[in-house]
């Protein structure tokens, strides 16, 4: 049954991938100007990329990839979505930043990527709740680095994700923070997160990983974390009473101690 929750996914981020790229949500014209994607937190958190291979995993239509690329990285993006990938090659040859795009699932990356090795791995906010297996993915992430080399993980709080803001009352418990017996079904029939629109295929299917789950799976694929970091922040407006800072960022004005919107995690693969 996974393969077939997997496949679902699959088929709507195949539909809402040229969406995207026309979205307001990603902005696509500003970074073909010359923005960089990138949070600010995830490249002081990754400290400097330039000299080194960066392999980018569930990198979606490359923007980010793209984005290591132009701070100095020789970089790889990887998704299952084939109109994804063929989105971040139009988008590299647009803005002129050589990238290499692989369409693979990414328990299949050591395949795919004909068993190279990357200084550096990446993943950005969004991807761990369309992945049913950590342990496997956290596998592969292992697999995939140098010895000596840095994984680096940016993701929305799995905290954050059991609220709802639905009936307009603040933020309500309403999904579960363990993973239930089946993944979550969802019904996006107005669309995806960053676009309204009708979509062929909206149904989508995502599974809750909590710190622990995330943490455990890549100590035992035999990484050292360096550091976990938890913030009161997010750089999008995630529910709609959120209050933009000065600098830039969005908080819950009356959660700001109580919510962490996002984590962030370093590891390191041993030298032997």
């Amino acid at each position: 049954m996974t393969d077939e929750f997997q496949e679902t996914n699959r088929r709507w981020w195949d539909g809402v991938a040229a969406l995207h790229v026309d979205s307001e949500f990603y902005d696509v014209e500003s970074f073909r100007a010359g923005r960089n994607s990138l949070y600010q937190l995830e490249i002081d958190d990754m400290g400097p990329v330039e000299g080194k291979t960066l392999l980018h995993l569930q990198c979606h239509f490359g923007q980010d990839t793209l984005s290591w690329a132009r701070l100095g990285a020789t970089v790889t993006g990887l998704d299952f979505s084939e109109a994804a990938i063929e989105a971040a090659r139009t988008l590299a040859a647009e803005v002129g930043v050589e990238a290499e795009f692989v369409a693979s699932n990414v328990y299949e990356a050591g395949e795919a990527l004909g068993g190279r090795q990357f200084d550096a791995i990446y993943t950005g906010g969004g991807a761990l709740v369309w992945l049913p297996d950590l342990d496997g993915w956290a596998q592969v992430v292992a697999s995939c680095m140098k010895p000596g080399g840095t994984f680096y993980l940016r993701e929305f709080h799995p905290f954050s994700h059991v609220f709802d803001d639905a009936a307009g009352e603040g933020l309500q418990v309403r999904y579960p923070y363990f993973q239930p017996a089946e993944p979550q079904r969802f019904e996006d029939v107005g669309g995806s997160y960053a676009v309204a629109a009708r979509l062929e295929h909206d149904v989508t299917y995502e599974w809750a990983h909590p710190i622990g789950e995330v943490v455990t799976a890549i100590v035992q694929a035999g990484l050292q974390i360096e550091f976990l970091h938890e913030v009161d922040y997010t750089e999008f407006k995630q529910f709609p009473f959120m209050v933009e800072e000065p600098e830039g960022v969005w908080r819950l004005p009356e959660h700001a101690e109580s919510v962490p919107l996002i984590y962030s995690l370093r590891a390191r693969k041993p030298e032997h």
